[in-house]
Formats: structure tokens, sequence, C-alpha cells
């Protein structure tokens, strides 16, 4: 087991303190800069005398956590990845923090940076994370560095949704190649989202395989300079945003007039309610028309009846050789040998002519009834013609009454 130690650093300089002839107290109060990557160093001990230190390289060794570094408010670069570290702990006290590395190791979740609001760059790579696992995201990290993050690699970390990456708006490098990202929309979303970007890595991607991806990644965000490690010209930039502008052109043109013709196909449609009913037969004095008993008692619609109902009536008048002109009320109620219309050319007769047939039965056309029989109307002509102002039966419609 390795431990990086004051007396680890005392062996590795000097060669350094001897040339400028200084002690080793000194020469650790003003050490900025330690270089110990590829020293199989398993544990960080106290180097609470480089109170000066400013970078610290200890990538590509066996670290699995991360400790003892409280004294370095200075610290501006750490160099961690290729390690064993699991989480991410103890890095409060580093305010100053600029630039973290730590690709390479086990961590799955982003979390313990809340206090680290100098923090430009985080890389965060390959984590060596079990099959089917991805790289998590606390939100109360994200939060806090959503107004210093610039430059964020994800790259390989088994990602398929980064949506909740929106919140890092001055990103200016996003590097997420060889993950699982497919939704070319929520691609979108994200990156015209962030305001600064000009540098986008996504090699490695399922999306990637779509077609036009290229183009279609180039006019997410305006400000994009750098896709997959290859420059974007003017040039390319101006036609392609053309061609966007152009296509969503049509596009709206295409809803307006389905809109257009979705507002006339509606206006041509006559609604139910636009019809208007027939009109309502008024009451009169003492008119067989007249209901006594109902809701709404003495009120009856009188209803067209089909088209040609007056020529088939007629006909049917001829075959019983009732001429149509002659009088509806010259036959006796009892008549043996009367023809009834009403039934004539009909296999049944409805309920509604059943009751008309009953109220005004159809009598022999050469019988005549003595002056104080009738048929119980006012006034009667000895006909079926009502009289007092009461419409005359049309018999080609039906009478409805109004309940």
């Amino acid at each position: 087991m390795v431990k990086l130690t004051i007396d680890l650093i005392a062996r590795s300089s000097a060669t350094t303190r001897k040339k400028k002839d200084e002690g080793l107290s000194q020469y650790l109060k003003k050490l900025t800069h330690l270089y110990f990557s590829e020293k199989h160093i398993d544990e960080i001990d106290d180097l609470s005398q480089c109170r000066s230190l400013s970078v610290l390289y200890l990538y590509d060794n066996n670290i699995s956590q991360i400790k003892n570094l409280g004294f370095a408010a200075n610290l501006t670069h750490l160099y961690l990845q290729n390690n064993q570290i699991s989480r991410l702990e103890n890095l409060t006290p580093l305010h100053k923090l600029s630039k973290l590395y730590l690709g390479g190791n086990k961590i799955a979740v982003l979390e313990g940076l809340e206090k680290l609001l100098e923090l430009k760059e985080l890389h965060i790579e390959h984590q060596k994370l079990p099959m089917g696992e991805r790289l998590l995201f606390e939100p109360r990290t994200l939060v806090a560095l959503s107004n210093g993050l610039q430059v964020l690699n994800v790259s390989g970390n088994g990602l398929d949704d980064i949506a909740e990456l929106a919140i890092l708006r001055n990103i200016m490098q996003f590097i997420a190649s060889d993950n699982k990202l497919r939704d070319m929309k929520a691609l979108a979303a994200l990156v015209g989202s962030w305001p600064k970007i000009w540098r986008l890595e996504l090699v490695g991607n399922p999306l990637c395989n779509k077609a036009k991806y290229r183009d279609r990644v180039i006019v997410m965000n305006s400000k994009l300079a750098v896709l997959d490690g290859r420059e974007i010209s003017e040039t390319e930039k101006n036609f392609l945003v053309s061609w966007k502008e152009a296509k969503e052109a049509k596009k709206r043109q295409r809803i307006e007039e389905a809109h257009r013709i979705a507002e006339s196909s509606q206006e041509n449609v006559m609604l139910p309610m636009d019809r208007e009913l027939p009109p309502v037969l008024p009451p009169g004095n003492g008119s067989r028309w007249n209901r006594t008993t109902g809701p709404s008692p003495g009120r009856v619609y009188m209803m067209p009846g089909m088209i040609g109902g007056k020529k088939k009536f007629d006909a049917v008048l001829a075959k019983s050789h009732m001429p149509a002109s002659a009088p509806q009320g010259s036959r006796s109620r009892t008549g043996a040998g009367a023809v009834d219309p009403f039934s004539l050319g009909k296999k049944s007769l409805t309920d509604m002519e059943i009751r008309a047939q009953r109220q005004f039965p159809i009598v022999p056309r050469h019988t005549t009834f003595p002056d104080d029989i009738g048929l119980g109307l006012p006034n009667s002509d000895h006909g079926l013609g009502l009289t007092n102002g009461d419409p005359d039966l049309n018999l080609t419609g039906h009478v409805i009454s109004i309940s």
C-alpha cells in the first residue's frame, strides 16, 4: 500500500531543493504543483504543509476515497481520473476549484459538489458501472453548477435521457459520446436551450445513425461551431438554416390551409337547431283538434305529409269509386259497404291513423242525416269540414300534439 505523504514528496523533490538550496519546510510552503500520477498510490495522507498547492495530479493510481484535501483552499485543478473512487465526498472546502477530472472511476451519482461555485470544467466520463446502470445527477448539484459550469464531459455513462441538464445554462462544450441517446427532438430541445454552446460531441450514440443527422443537429443552435470534432463552416450553417426556415414555412402553410378547410366545412354544415319547426295550429273553440288533457292542451303541430301524398290519396279514392272532390262527410258510421281510405293500400294502421279514423269516420257519399243527429260538431254541414276557424284535416300529413 502506497500513501501520498510529506516524506514521499520530500524524496521526490530532493534534487530540486538542492538546486535552489532551500529547506523542506520552505519548499513545501511554496509548492504549487504536485505530480504523482502512475505511482500506485492508494491513499492521500496529511498534506497540510502544502498550503499554496493549486494543481494536484493523481491520475492512474489506486485511490478509492477522496480525503485529506481540506487544507487546499487554493486548489484550482484536481486530476483524479482512472482510480477506484466510488463516491464524491470531502470536496466542499475546495472553493476555488475550477477543473475537476474524475473519468474512469466507479462513481454512480454526481453529487457532493454543492459548494464548488467556481467549477468551470467537470469531466466524469466512462465510469465503471454495473451492466445496465447509468450515471445519475443529483438535482442540488446541478443547481449549484448551473451558473458557472462551462464544460461537461459525460461520455460512456449509459445515458439515454439528458433533459435534466438543461438547467446548466452556461454550458459551452458538451461531450456525451458513446451513450444511448436516441431522441432527436429531445436533443434539439436541450441544445436549443443553451445560449452559449459552441462545441458538441455525440459520436457513438444511436441518433447519429439517423438520416441527415449532422444537418439536423447543426440547425439546433446557431452558436454551434464544432460538431463531433469537425468545424462547421459559415457557408454550411447558412445553407442549413435557410433550408430549415423554408421547411418550417411550408409546414405552417399546410397547417393554416387545413384550418381554413375545416372552418369552411363547419360553416356549410346546417345544424339541427337551424331547422324551423312547422307552425302551431291555434286551438279554436269547440274544435275536435282541441286536446283537453296532457301538459299543454289545445296545441298541435301540423307536420307536412310525404312528397306526392296528395296524388297517392286521390288514386286511392279513385280506386274505391270515391272521387277526391266528393265531400268527406257523407257516409254512415256503420255502413257495411263502406270503403275506408285510411286502410286502402296498407297492411296495417298506425296508432295515429286509428285514432284519426275513430274521431273522423268516413261515411257513404249519399248518406244524409237529420238535422238533429249530426256528427257532434257545432254548425256541422253533415260533411267533415271543420267550422269555427278550425283547419281542415290534411290527410297527407300527420297531426302531432305538443307534450
